[in-house]
């Protein structure tokens, strides 16, 4: 079986931490064959460091002097649309880095060309590839949990604002909602098997802002001078799906409140929480039971990419498809919506 000719497209920090040293671990199924950058010497930096054979400042360039198969989306949001656009047109494979666009009409445009293209899709929604999450995921579809009617997540950082272009909605398109909130969203909506969200409240706040606390670390995006710092520093919201199930969602970046990060999935016969995993149930003789199960530990990236590269040598679907990532953008793009007219909005 022939191996997958990948070129990454942006060499920022999510590439570097995250893809590139993935992708050593697939060294006999895929290929590194050329990554782009706007910053032309940041990509010739990634190439040189990663043994990749070309560097380029462009993906239009990429695309015209090199012989891929699959397109790796790891700019920034305002930039996926465009970015996964000129390799649908090119006819490549796609994997986009969370979330899937800056904004819901960006996505829809996507889906468009891909969909037109007739390319493999697949979202980058790591969260969804943990171990916990699968054996979670085999349970639920097997019924052992009953119907889910219920679910609370969250991703809460009491400092942790990131560095860089993610605090300019030009480039984000949001704060902790749509950088991080994407992750316990896109998990718990899975989780729950994928029910159609119909309506959202919500409301974010911005009140803590750039913060100069001492002591804690951030996540610093590559591109440092963006100076722009209009996100919202933290939100809630409750999302109402078609199938009468609901989801509690927090997210933030700046909150004084305890650190948190989790999820609660609620059924009939049983629930559940993640990190870690325990279920919680009855016995046969009617008494309440807390279960672990030992559950081998992954790494989600390896896990993901692994995923990706089998469903494009085997024909198989992802397990996170376009359409997915359309659903999501809607709860965040309702999210948004909510907060910012101050009622309960509808989702098309």
């Amino acid at each position: 079986m022939k191996k997958i000719r990948i070129g990454i497209v942006g060499a920022g920090n999510i590439a570097q931490s995250a893809h590139l040293p993935a992708y050593r671990t697939l060294q006999d199924r895929a290929e590194i064959v050329a990554i782009a950058d706007l910053n032309r010497p940041r990509a010739q930096d990634a190439a040189d460091k990663f043994g990749i054979p070309a560097a380029f400042g462009s993906v239009e360039e990429m695309l015209a002097n090199s012989a891929l198969d699959m397109v790796d989306i790891c700019v920034w949001n305002g930039s996926h649309a465009p970015v996964a656009i000129a390799a649908a047109q090119a006819g490549k494979a796609i994997l986009c880095e969370k979330p899937m666009a800056d904004c819901l009409e960006h996505a829809l445009q996507m889906e468009r060309e891909v969909k037109k293209a007739g390319v493999p899709f697949m979202m980058a929604m790591v969260s969804r590839f943990g171990g916990e999450q699968q054996l979670l995921h085999d349970m639920i579809e097997a019924g052992e949990l009953g119907d889910i009617y219920y679910a609370k997540t969250a991703y809460i950082r009491r400092r942790g604002t990131p560095l860089g272009w993610f605090t300019d909605t030009k480039k984000s398109g949001g704060g902790p909602v749509i950088d991080i909130g994407v992750h316990c969203i896109d998990r718990t909506w899975y989780l729950m098997g994928k029910p159609k969200p119909v309506r959202v409240s919500a409301s974010v706040s911005r009140r803590i802002g750039n913060y100069q606390t001492k002591g804690v670390s951030r996540w610093i995006a590559l591109d440092r001078d963006v100076t722009a710092f209009d996100t919202e520093d933290s939100a809630a919201a409750i999302i109402h799906f078609e199938n009468g199930a609901s989801m509690l969602v927090e997210a933030s970046w700046a909150i004084n409140a305890k650190p948190d990060a989790y999820t609660q999935i609620c059924g009939t016969k049983a629930g559940a929480t993640l990190d870690p995993l325990v279920i919680y149930g009855e016995n046969e003789q009617g008494y309440l039971t807390d279960n672990q199960p030992t559950v081998a530990k992954y790494n989600g990236f390896e896990a993901e990419l692994a995923h990706l590269i089998d469903c494009l040598q085997t024909g198989k679907p992802p397990l996170a498809p376009i359409e997915d990532g359309i659903t999501v953008q809607r709860m965040l793009q309702g999210i948004y919506d909510s907060a910012s007219l101050g009622r309960e909005v509808c989702l098309d």
